[in-house]
C-alpha cells in the first residue's frame, strides 16, 4: 500500500497531479481543496498522504493535503453504503472537512445535497450511516468544542464556491466574525468579500 508520496510536480491540472518520486511519475487524483491547498506548480515539491484504490479494471491513487481529508475520504468509501471514491472526492471538493462534519452532526441534509453529485437521498444516507457508527458524530461534536457559528461556516463555503482558497476565505470570515459575532451569513459574506477585494 502506498501511504504517502513526496516528490516534485511534473504535471498539474485541477483534480489530477503527476508527481516525480525518484524518477517514477505517479498520477494522483486529488480534490479541488487539496489542489488549492498545495498550489502545485511544475517543479515544486509536494508531500501528500495517499490511498491506493484497487478495482478489477483500475488501480487509482488518491492524494490528500491533510490527514483529516484522507480520514474523511476513507470513512465515506468504507463505511457508507453506495459511496465510492468519485463521490468521496466530490465531497472533499465541495465542502471543507469541518463544515461536512458539522452538517453530519446537525443532520443538515440540505447543505450536504448542495455538493455536486450528491442528491438528497445520498446526503440523508451519509448522515444516517455516519451517525450510526459508534462515536463518530460524538467525537466530531466534542472536537468542535466552542463551535464556529453555522453562519460563518456557510459564508466560508460560499466564498470557496466563488473560487477563493479555503485559507483566505477562513481568514476573512474569522476577521468579520470578530467584529460581528452574531451576524447572519449574508452579512458575513458581504463584508468578507469587501475585505478580500479591497
Amino acid at each position: 500500500m502506498i501511504a504517502r508520496l513526496r516528490g516534485k510536480v511534473l504535471e498539474a491540472l485541477p483534480g489530477r497531479l503527476v508527481v516525480d518520486v525518484n524518477g517514477i511519475g505517479y498520477m494522483l487524483t486529488v480534490s479541488l481543496s487539496t489542489y488549492d491547498t498545495i498550489n502545485p506548480v511544475e517543479g515544486k515539491e509536494v508531500d501528500l498522504r495517499t490511498h491506493l484504490h484497487v478495482r478489477e479494471q483500475a488501480h487509482t491513487l488518491y492524494g490528500f493535503a491533510s490527514a483529516a481529508e484522507k480520514d474523511l475520504f476513507l470513512l465515506l468509501i468504507e463505511r457508507v453504503t453506495g459511496i465510492g471514491p468519485s463521490i468521496g472526492m466530490a465531497v472533499l471538493s465541495g465542502m471543507p472537512v469541518d463544515h461536512f462534519k458539522n452538517c453530519v452532526v446537525n443532520g443538515d441534509a440540505a447543505a450536504l445535497s448542495q455538493i455536486k453529485g450528491l442528491g438528497k437521498k445520498t446526503a440523508e444516507r451519509i448522515i444516517l450511516e455516519l451517525k450510526d457508527k459508534v462515536g463518530v458524530a460524538e467525537a466530531w461534536q466534542a472536537a468542535s468544542g466552542a463551535a464556529v457559528p453555522s453562519a460563518a461556516i456557510d459564508a466560508e463555503s460560499a466564498l470557496i464556491g466563488l473560487g477563493y482558497k479555503q485559507a483566505e476565505a477562513r481568514k476573512a470570515i474569522a476577521a468579520v466574525v470578530k467584529l460581528k459575532p452574531s451576524a447572519p451569513t449574508e452579512d458575513l459574506l458581504r463584508d468578507a468579500l469587501r475585505m478580500l477585494n479591497s
